[in-house]
Order: structure tokens, then sequence, then C-alpha cells
């Protein structure tokens, strides 16, 4: 993910958290691509009437805000704007659909759904049981308590290897010396409660000394209850190994619940109990007990103590390497029956094994199938998407909790709060870093589900309808998503408040086109197919809402122009105002921002998203009054002489965005008087009167008409576009294409004193992908350039693959994005498994359709 304005600690992205077995499923699901499958119900006639809530209901809504915020009175407008944007779109939820209860609620309510800590588990539900682990790792001779997901901790490596998205996952942590691989895995039994057992291995060895005489390995593993309802501990001082009851209590959720120890090495466990509300905050916890208790007693270890009605619990495990730990879960306990040690013993030891290697090996063939790279990649290549992949769908995550909104500018609140609170909802979400974005991002989220969709397509839909469901009245999604108390703990405050004028880029249209073209082509069974066809039924009024915000909130100054409002058009302190909403935060836009600017991409996403919702009205039979607006939308989007005439500079090739412009600007060091008090501020200094023009920076903004496929094959601008894509001193490299060419005015600058530069040079690996997509595209239509981008795609592609592969193994990442002026070398987060991870799709050579 990208974009930002950013710290040590965080970074405001522009970007900115079935009805069978899976076997069966997936089974079904390769025979049908193969085969091809009976499309049901795809012309099926729809007459839409949109709901709309009484005047009773709104009224009541207007009063729960109006009393909740205190608005002072005679405000007006201001007033009724604010409410707005905190207003939910009256229209039924996606997530009250069918098909996203019984069997598919079921089998995804317990997951590794907290992505931020190095091993998380919860239920998909607002107050759930939650489950972690850390450990005492070593750093320049002091313990530190590893938890949350950090670069401080300088692992050598971590993320999952591997992961279904839903009941199996296998991790490796390096930490320094120690090796540690958590694995995952979730079952149904008969006797079961809501969401199944669970059971969780911990292996752990030391690389490099077998010493007999080496301090313990010291894990800790955790469980609380986010309602704060109290359970039972049982004491563990005696115990050394076999199989223990650690904790055990009752949820109207899952029923009698026990959580189970099973190891048959020589391990220690000590204990504490706290009761607290606060989970964000559990490695201080832990810690601050670990430091009373050395000093008092000289052990590193808890003190087997708990306080009353202790809703969160901790078990230290110390053991002498190598070792093995068993946790398991069980739901749905009855004190009475006998099968619990039968369950237990299911989960855990040599049968826990055999279970493990079965869901290796499905994962394994289930890659091989759906991505088939076994001809165009090598086993080191397959190792890294196979990782990519499988950290991707391990950093799914499960939020809850309220987005704040800025309220309108002169607007105040009684209580002198500058922003209001969004209703209280849920976010079902893949998330781009663990460690330094672990949340959902809305311009991320469209590259994201490319793979999801593939993998699995009702964990993708689950997701898309998630988000769908946060549109506001308006048409409106916060861009940020930061629910919950430990998704607000990774943000510091100045980065929370979200503005409902400013958008992102609506990516979700990306994968819902790429999603509603395979449909079209039979690539599903007919029960997918069906619960397709239902999805985007119930989907299309949303995404109806959605559009007609951003084609009246974005719009230009003139007929079919669209730019990205938000721009800061007073600011003295950045060399180039950022561009936060378009996802691309400092790549060069107008120097002086107005309401004459034209942006090149924005135009190209409206159009990709009005040719969606046209392909959705077609395929469904959609009887709606925005049909014909949608048909000719797209047409006129379409043209290629009124895009030329707006955006092309014909001596270059390149497209560009319009706006109010100079090139003569500069930071520099000014002495400002305040008080008889002389400071030093960094501040941009204009030397020209800036006019309107064409902004000429050529990068991935100049790209966006090729990227969407909307030049004629047989146009010389394509040449033109190849050109520049190939040219060294522009945008090609041996690694990827740069983001800006070298030839640029603010090329790889600073935009403030402290602000390097993010999007002017570094290889972005999501705007390589659609490169490359449309390379492939132009590649396989006739023209007369088709064999020249036929030979671009390939080197392109290879040099991706080599330098992504390449820094995986060299320093166990996936990376933010890649550094062109440093051998292609990764930086930025890490890991970055979101939309990096479209390098599985690179290797497979699966391509959105960007015929129209």
């Amino acid at each position: 993910m990208a974009g930002g304005n950013r710290t040590t600690t965080h970074r405001s992205r522009g970007r900115g958290s079935p009805e069978s077995t899976d076997a069966d499923a997936d089974a079904t699901r390769g025979k049908s691509r193969r085969q091809g499958a009976r499309r049901p119900h795809l012309q099926r006639r729809i007459s839409w009437t949109f709901p709309v809530l009484g005047f009773v209901t709104l009224l009541l809504i207007g009063s729960l805000v109006y009393y909740q915020w205190g608005f002072g009175e005679g405000e007006g407008e201001l007033v009724k704007r604010a409410k707005r944007s905190v207003t939910p779109l009256p229209m039924p939820k996606l997530m009250d659909l069918p098909q996203f209860g019984g069997y598919h609620k079921d089998s995804l309510y317990w997951g590794t759904y907290r992505p931020h800590v190095y091993l998380g588990i919860r239920a998909r539900t607002p107050q759930s049981l939650i489950f972690g682990m850390m450990w005492l790792g070593i750093k320049n001779g002091q313990y530190h308590l590893r938890h949350v997901c950090q670069d401080s901790d300088e692992l050598s490596t971590y993320g999952w290897v591997e992961h279904n998205g839903r009941d199996y996952g296998r991790q490796v942590l390096r930490d320094h010396d120690f090796y540690i691989e958590t694995s995952f895995l979730k079952q149904k039994g008969e006797e079961s409660g809501f969401g199944g057992d669970w059971a969780v291995r911990l292996d752990i060895s030391n690389e490099v000394s077998n010493n007999a005489e080496e301090s313990p390995m010291h894990l800790f593993f955790y469980i609380a209850d986010e309602s704060g309802q109290s359970f039972t501990m049982n004491s563990q001082e005696s115990y050394r190994h076999g199989t223990t009851l650690l904790a055990s209590g009752s949820r109207a959720d899952v029923g009698a619940w026990q959580l189970q120890l099973h190891s048959l090495d020589s391990v220690e466990v000590h204990t504490a109990g706290y009761k607290s509300p606060h989970m964000h905050n559990l490695t201080e916890l832990v810690q601050a007990t670990l430091a009373v208790n050395a000093r008092r007693t000289g052990l590193i270890q808890l003190p087997d103590i708990k306080e009353s009605y202790s809703n969160i619990m901790v078990y230290q495990i110390s053991a002498e390497l190598p070792a093995k730990v068993d946790l398991v879960f069980l739901s749905g306990v009855d004190s009475e029956s006998s099968t619990i040690s039968e369950r237990v013993a299911t989960l855990t030891g040599n049968e826990f094994t055999r279970m493990l290697s079965e869901r290796q090996k499905a994962f394994g063939e289930k890659y091989d199938r759906l991505f088939d790279t076994k001809q165009k990649v090598n086993k080191e290549e397959k190792a890294v998407g196979k990782a990519a992949i499988g950290n991707l769908l391990g950093g799914i995550g499960y939020f809850y909790g309220q987005s704040k909104i800025a309220i309108p500018k002169d607007l105040t609140l009684k209580n002198g709060e500058k922003s209001i609170s969004y209703w209280p909802a849920e976010l079902y979400t893949a998330v781009p870093s663990r460690s330094f974005f672990p949340r959902g991002f809305l311009w991320d989220e469209g590259f994201h589900q490319f793979l999801v969709w593939r993998w699995d397509v009702d964990i993708c839909m689950d997701i898309i309808g998630h988000w769908l469901d946060l549109l506001n009245v308006d048409g409106w999604i916060p861009r940020e998503q930061i629910l919950g108390a430990e998704a607000l703990s990774k943000v510091p405050e100045e980065f929370v408040v979200q503005y409902p004028s400013n958008g992102n880029p609506p990516t979700l249209f990306l994968a819902l086109r790429d999603l509603s073209k395979a449909l079209y082509s039979k690539e599903f069974s007919s029960e997918e197919a069906e619960r397709i066809s239902t999805f985007l039924e119930r989907a299309y009024p949303r995404l109806d809402a959605w559009f007609q915000w951003f084609n009246t909130t974005q719009s230009g100054k003139h007929e079919g122009t669209f730019y990205w409002h938000g721009r800061d058009n007073s600011t003295r302190r950045e060399l180039n105002p950022k561009t936060l909403t378009s996802g691309l935060d400092d790549f060069p836009r107008a120097s002086h921002p107005n309401d004459e600017e034209r942006h090149v991409d924005l135009r190209c996403w409206m159009l990709l998203a009005s040719n969606c919702m046209h392909s959705i009205q077609q395929m469904l039979g959609i009887k709606h009054t925005s049909v014909k607006d949608y048909a000719l939308m797209t047409k006129k989007l379409s043209e290629f002489d009124v895009l030329n005439k707006l955006h092309l500079d014909e001596k270059s090739g390149a497209y560009f965005d319009f706006g109010y412009h100079t090139e003569k600007v500069r930071l520099r060091w000014h002495e400002l008087r305040e008080n008889e008090v002389i400071r030093r501020e960094f501040l941009r200094e204009t030397l020209e009167q800036p006019q309107l023009r064409f902004v000429p920076h050529i990068g991935y903004v100049s790209l966006f008409p090729f990227m969407m496929g909307i030049i004629p094959p047989e146009s010389w601008v394509l040449g033109k576009q190849l050109d520049l894509i190939s040219n060294r001193s522009i945008l090609w490299t041996d690694y990827g294409l740069r983001s800006l060419s070298k030839i640029s005015t603010v090329y790889m600058k600073h935009n403030t004193e402290h602000d390097p530069p993010y999007w002017r040079g570094a290889i972005w690996i999501n705007m390589n992908y659609m490169i490359l997509s449309s390379l492939h595209h132009y590649s396989q239509v006739d023209g007369p350039y088709k064999d020249r981008a036929g030979e671009l795609y390939e080197e392109l592609r290879s040099n991706l693959i080599r330098n992504i592969v390449k820094n995986y193994h060299e320093t166990g990442f996936l990376w933010e994005n890649y550094d062109q002026k440093n051998k292609g070398k990764g930086k930025g987060a890490r890991p970055f498994t979101g939309w990096s991870s479209l390098v599985v799709l690179i290797m497979a050579e699966s391509y959105p359709n960007l015929a129209r």
C-alpha cells in the first residue's frame, strides 16, 4: 500500500487495516474453470426499487446524532452536512445476504484475524475471545518482549508462508538465533460449537547451539475476553509435560469452551491473570509484571497470581530447546462428554502432524491448479509466490469500531472536538502490511482482491461486501479504516480523522469487473455463479451510490473532466501539494491547486467504474434509469479524440494533468520573526507566475490511458507510449518501471524538510502489474506495435520477478516498493504482502481483461 506523510511509527497513506468442504469446493471450482459451467440466471430481468428510510426513522437518526455530539444551535447547513456524513446509506446490507450466513459464517468464524501481532486469533464478532503469542527475545544483551509486529524487533523474517484463508496456515519467524514455526489448523466436529475447534502448534528451536546449559526459551500464550467476562484459569505450578486444561468458560456464541495445552517436551508453565478492558496494551501489561517479579525474586517468570474476575489470562511456557507445544481450543464442550480427550488427541501430537501435512499438501495442489506456474517459474520463484499469497490471506483481519469523521471547517462542537464518530461498524479485510499498515485501506483493497477472488471467491465477496456496507447516505466510504482500540494504537492521533470530501481510487471496480468477466466466461460452477449473481444484484445500488458520489464531488469545472479534491492550496511547506486522495501521494500535480485542474488518472478510473457498472447491468439484465447513463458515460469517456484533446502532449506522446502550474518552485530556509523571536522554516518559494498548462511530469499518471487499454492498438500514440516505457532515461530500469521519470524536475526530491520522495522514482508493484497487463493485452491484438509490446512484456515481467524473488531470499520479505537507484533493493514497509503479492499473478501471467 502506499501513501502519505510518514513518520517512523506511521504513514498516512493515500491508497494513505460454500456449502461443502474446502476440498470439494476446490475440486468443483477447478473442474468448472477447465470445462466451463452453465451460467444460471445471468439474464434475469431485475427492476430496481431503491428502499428509502421513512420520515420517522430519519428523524430518529437525526435526533440521536444531534444529542450524541451536541452540535451548537443555529449552524444550519453545516450541521446537516455533518449529520449526513455519519448517516448510513438506507439500502439493504450485503452482509445480510443468506449466503453470508449458515455454513459460510460458521466456517470463517475463527481465524488469524489479528494481523498486527505475530500470532493472533479471534472470532468475527465485535466482542470476541482473543488469543495471541509473545516471546522474550534478546537485543543488545537485553530482553525484549515480542508481540506486535514491528521493524524495531529486527526479525530476520516473519510471515505466513502458507495460508488458505480458512482453516490452515504455517508461519515462519526468525528472531536472531531462535526459529519459531507457528501452525494453525481448524476443524468442525459433530460435537463442536459454532465456529468449530482449532489448534496452534509452536515449534521452537535454536539454530546456532545445542548447548544444554543455555537458558530456556520463554513463550507466552494468552487468552482474553473483549467483553470483560471472566473465566476459570487452572493452576499450573506442577505442570511439566503431557496434556492439561489451561482455562475454561462459556459464551453465547460458542457455548462452553476449553483451552488445553499438550507437550511431550519438558516445559514449565507460570501464569498471571488480569482484569482490564484494554487489549491494545497487553505487551506493556506483561512486561511490567515480569519486571516487578524479576526485581522481587530474581527470576524471569510470571508470579502465578491473578486478579479477581480476570478476563485476561497469560501463560508463560518455558522450555529447553528444541521444543514443541500444541494449544487446543474446543467449543461446545459438554462437561459430561467422554469425547473431550479424543477431540484433544485429534488436534495434538502425531494426529495433528498428519493433519497439518494433509493441509499443506492441499494448499500446494490448489496453488498449482489455480496459478499453473509449473512451466513459467522455477522452484525458488514458486516458493516466493506461495509465501506472497499465504501472507496476504493470513493477513486478513477482522475489525470493529467507529471511524472518526471531520466536521465542516467552520463548525464547532460544544465539547470543542473537530470530529464526530461514524456508526459502529465491522470490517473484514486484507491489510497491506502487518507491521506498518495492519488495517483496511480502500485504495489497496481492489488490488488485493485480484488475488483473493481467484483463490476463494466467497472470501472475496465477503470482503467487498463489508467495504460496500460502509457507504454513507451520500455514497462515500472513509478511505482508511482505523476501527477499534488495537487498530488505533498503531496510528498517531493526527492521522485518524477521515474527511468526507476526500475520495480514493475506486479500485474495487477493478476486481468487480474482473470477477464479472470471469462469471460471463463461465469460469465458475453453477453454485458459485448463483452466489456471485446474487451478490452483484445486491451490490449494484450501493455501487451506483458510490459512483454517483465520485461523479458529483470529484467532477471538474468542464464537462467530462475530473480532479482529486482535497489538495491544500494554501500550504507553503510542500514543494508540490500532495494528492493523498489519488493514492499516488507526492506524485507531482499542478503546483498551485485550483478548480481548473484535470487529472488524467481519475478520468480513467471513472471510465473503469462506468464500464463495470454497464457490464453488470447487461449481464444481470438490470432495468434502471441509470442503464442508459452508464452506457453513454462509458462511450463518452472512451472517446479517444476527446481524451487526447484534454490530456495528450503530442510531442512526447505522454498524457498529462492540466492545471495552474509552474516548474519554477523550490524549498529554501526562511527566517520568520514572531514576537521578537526569530525562527527558521523550510518553505516553498515560487519564482514565476503559474499558468494554466499541462503538468509536464512523465510517470505512472502519464500511462493511465495505456494501463486501462483505452489507446487503439493501431494508434501512433501507442508507439509513443512504448517509447516512454522502454527509455532508460525516463521509466525503464532492470528492476521494473520507476514511478517518475529521471528527467522530471522533482525526481527523487523531498517534498518537505522531513518528507522524502515516495512516488517520485521508486518502483511500485501494483502499477507495474497494470502496465504488464496492458503490454500483454497489446501483444495479443493485431496492430503495428504487437511484437514490440510482446518483447517489452517479456523483459519487464522477467525483471520484476527476478528482483522481487532476489530481495525476498536476501532479506526474508516482500517490500512496499523497490529502489531503482540502488540495484532494485526493497524499501519502505516490510513485510508488504498487500499489492506486492501481485507477483503471484505476474508469475502465473494472469491479468484483467481490458476489452470493453
